[in-house]
């Protein structure tokens, strides 16, 4: 390498020139009719016994080889690392990727609630601020919007509602709809599971005979 890069790249290049010239000659020599020594001679070793490295015919000898641009053409590039199987991705995949485990730690859930009581703050300034505005221009307020689930406490029973007291402290339910009694639930037990019975035991006579009797009886 004491020789300079320029005069190494000259010396390779002049050598390149006689191994082109050498393999005019070995063609000429083929097609008199002599031996192929392109093919049957020897190969061009270097001092290490290994092959001269080349590109395209153009071969590389000693210092040229590590010139800056020429060691990169013959390194080998590393293996691409293995890619891993659909097993072992799913090895790694639990509830905590999922998001599942988020507020496990305790930090997630006080941030939301902060952010939460700020979002709410901003809508409700934003609201008072607006009707200030309406206010100021004369504007009359919005009614405010019927509340269809309150509940009047003079609502009638003949509207469906029965009250339904709770324990101490315990709000107040209404059913709107008519809810059937202890008794009457009974009751209608009972005649489903007498019916049960006559369609399975009574014959078809039997069943007509009731069935007048209950006409006669205006049941």
């Amino acid at each position: 390498a004491g020789l300079g890069e320029f005069r190494i790249r000259d010396l390779n290049d002049e050598i390149n020139k006689l191994l082109r010239e050498k393999g005019h000659w070995e063609f000429r020599i083929k097609e008199l009719g002599g031996p192929d020594y392109a093919r049957i001679g020897p190969k061009m070793l270097d001092h290490e016994g290994k092959e001269v490295p080349g590109n395209r015919g153009y071969k590389y000898f000693g210092a040229a080889k590590d010139l800056p641009g020429v060691r990169e053409l013959f390194e080998k590039e590393p293996l691409p690392p293995p890619r891993k199987t659909r097993a072992e991705l799913m090895k790694a995949i639990d509830a905590e990727y999922y998001g599942y485990r988020d507020e496990d730690d305790g930090i997630l859930e006080p941030l939301e609630q902060e952010h939460e009581k700020k979002v709410i703050a901003e809508a409700v300034e934003k609201w008072k601020m607006e009707r200030e505005a309406r206010l100021a221009r004369g504007e009359e307020e919005e009614e405010e919007e019927e509340n269809i689930y309150a509940v009047n406490d003079n609502e009638s029973d003949e509207e469906g509602g029965r009250d339904r007291e709770g324990e101490e402290g315990q709000p107040k339910f209404i059913a709107h709809v008519p809810v059937p009694t202890q008794q009457e639930i009974e009751e209608a037990l009972v005649r489903r599971k007498k019916m049960e019975l006559l369609q399975k035991y009574a014959s078809e006579t039997l069943m007509a005979q009731s069935e007048e009797a209950k006409t006669l009886l205006g049941l």
